[in-house]
């Protein structure tokens, strides 16, 4: 049988005891893995080579013929063998990069081989997270427990301190048995909503005791306006087609230091209650008329003393017939 030469690496040795055994296979030097390597690569880029020659065994030999050629065209000398280990390798994958399969470590060393961009990542998410939960406590969370906060106190210390005290004081400087009473069912109410810790109740209430000492405290002349080019006094038919006329004389409330006082007024005709600082007051035509033929003198109402409100009282001392209706606007 013949035997290629080039495929032959070793010769048959004789041994002492006459037996041939054959030669050992000298192991692969680094040069022959590289060219092994490198024709693997030069496979790889030749992809119409690969589709065309390697996908049938029987064409193995075109195939490293293939090879051959392009090796010599670069000027590289390579034996069949170099090229048989090229294509093996190829078939058996040899130099090709297999991922091992998943798994917990796998997974761990992936995490660790990108930690950088993973602590980027986690930076931006926790910057992100710290934003977030910022807004949420600055805008959200803290208004809320600050409300939360302010309606306890108020519960619980201000506005019963306040109801209280406000009470205590009207009793100090009331003479008026009318304000007593109302002031003393102001606080009933108030302790109720106390009990209840009814804090809209308590509001009210609060709110209600404080405008009766305002009132009761006052002290203040209800004067009729008559300076030049202002209002003394207005007629006019009332609402719903009333044929009759309603009469008012327009006054002012002066405190003893001269101060014009602004006090809470309810138009009869709108059934609304404004601050107003000037008013008008129903009267019976006779006091109107009255009142205009003081004017028509001189321009000046000399008698222009309306009614006198004192401190601790709730009703005014009319010095005037007082019809019992006021309006704000004319």
């Amino acid at each position: 049988m013949t035997v290629d030469s080039q495929k032959t690496d070793a010769k048959p040795v004789v041994a002492k005891t006459g037996e041939v055994k054959p030669a050992e296979a000298k192991p692969h030097t680094l040069d022959d893995l590289m060219i092994a390597m490198d024709v693997v690569d030069t496979i790889r880029h030749q992809d119409d080579i690969v589709r065309r020659e390697l996908s049938d065994t029987a064409r193995e030999a075109e195939l490293i013929e293939r090879l051959r050629e392009i090796y010599r065209q670069q000027g590289i000398t390579v034996t069949d063998k170099m090229l048989e280990d090229g294509v093996k390798a190829l078939k058996e994958s040899r130099f090709t990069y297999k991922p091992p399969p998943a798994s917990w470590q796998r997974t761990a060393f992936e995490f660790w081989i990108g930690r950088k961009r993973y602590r980027a990542f986690a930076a931006v998410a926790l910057a992100a997270l710290v934003s977030t939960c910022g807004y949420q406590y600055v805008a959200v969370t803290r208004p809320a427990q600050l409300a939360e906060e302010q309606a306890r106190v108020e519960i619980t210390e201000t506005l019963p301190k306040t109801i209280r005290q406000v009470h205590a004081d009207i009793g100090k400087i009331s003479t008026d048995t009318t304000a007593k009473a109302r002031a003393d069912q102001l606080l009933a109410d108030g302790e109720r909503a106390i009990r209840d810790k009814d804090r809209a109740a308590m509001s009210r209430v609060s709110a209600e005791v404080k405008r009766l000492h305002t009132e009761i405290a006052s002290e203040y002349t209800l004067t009729i306006v008559s300076r030049p080019g202002e209002t003394t006094g207005v007629w006019r038919r009332p609402p719903k087609g009333a044929t009759q006329r309603n009469y008012y004389v327009i006054v002012e409330a002066i405190a003893p230091d001269g101060r014009k006082l602004t006090l809470p007024i309810k138009n009869e005709e709108t059934g609304e209650t404004v601050e107003v600082d000037r008013f008008g007051v129903r009267v019976p035509q006779a006091t109107f008329d009255a009142v205009a033929a003081d004017k028509r003198d001189d321009g000046i109402v000399q008698r222009n003393r309306f009614g006198q409100k004192r401190r601790g009282t709730l009703a005014v001392d009319y010095a005037m017939p007082f019809d019992g209706g006021t309006i704000t606007k004319w």
